[in-house]
């Protein structure tokens, strides 16, 4: 089984609509796919109606959080969409996405950058507006070279001098969040060090100890001594790893694939799950 756990649509700051997605997850040669949008989880319904058959749909999102003055995120798997208290955490994320990336502009503005916010609302089209989608105004006129190259303390990274920080979930809380939402937890991309700060190993160690599942290993963010170090914290924490694509359409270098979950470890979230469960394709049959 190939196996890919994190996934990026245009529900949120992908460039495939959901639907692509998932014909595009089948196409790679992938078993299971998970759709993780950030803070929302509107696309699924659009995949769900297009899941080939031979596909299986994990339904998930990945929430915005911060620790300590560290931006980190969530990968929240098969929890109840519906559950009113983490639904309402999601939509003050989602709510503080606008302002927070109007006042980027505008600090983009002072620096001499002559972005606007309607290139980056368009840009952005029904998707929840985001860093991605003015890192890519920044390569269209030439700022950047690519959308990776935005996130730097020179331009968008945490802290950088056209950041603003915006409405985020404390991990604990959002651990709390899924678990009373029947999901399973995994920290994304923990050791993704050119993002800017990560979270050090002590906090790994509390949020083991108050709940989470697991940790992103496999990421094309981490270098090869990364993905041995976060393994081997793993094993000594009794945390899950997995390995995803992180996949954003034509926005990132990333393919649908290119980092897999291994079989068992997929068995072992959805026996944790009790909120959803993973939707095999039928290609469109009811």
């Amino acid at each position: 089984m190939r196996i890919d756990l994190h996934t990026h649509s245009t529900a949120s700051d992908g460039t495939d609509s959901p639907a692509e997605l998932v014909r595009g997850a089948a196409a790679a040669g992938l078993d299971v796919v998970a759709l993780t949008d950030h803070d929302t989880t509107r696309g699924h319904a659009e995949a769900l109606a297009a899941l080939p058959e031979g596909l299986t749909l994990v339904t998930g999102a990945e929430l915005s959080c911060r620790v300590d003055g560290t931006g980190v995120h969530m990968l929240a798997y098969l929890f109840d969409p519906e559950e009113p208290e983490l639904a309402r955490e999601r939509e003050l994320v989602r709510d503080d996405r606008v302002p927070r990336a109007r006042a980027m502009v505008g600090k983009l503005q002072e620096l001499g950058v002559p972005v606007t916010w309607e290139r980056v609302a368009a840009i952005a089209g029904d998707g929840s507006v985001g860093r991605p989608h003015i890192a890519e105004a920044l390569v269209e006129l030439g700022v950047v070279p690519d959308v990776s190259s935005a996130f730097t303390p020179e331009w968008l990274a945490d802290g950088g001098r056209a950041y603003v920080e915006k409405h985020e979930l404390d991990p604990f809380t959002a651990i709390r969040l899924v678990k009373a939402a029947g999901g399973v937890t995994v920290l994304a991309h923990p050791g993704a060090v050119k993002r800017g700060r990560t979270v050090s190993d002590s906090v790994l160690a509390d949020l083991a100890a108050y709940g989470l599942d697991g940790i992103e290993v496999d990421h094309m963010d981490h270098d090869e001594a990364t993905r041995a170090r976060l393994r081997g914290l793993a094993g000594e924490l009794g945390l899950l790893t997995t390995g995803s694509s992180d996949y954003h359409g034509s926005r990132k270098t990333c393919r649908l694939g290119d980092f897999t979950t291994d079989p068992e470890i997929y068995g072992e979230i959805t026996r944790r799950a009790t909120g959803a469960f993973p939707v095999p394709g039928t290609g469109g049959r009811p």
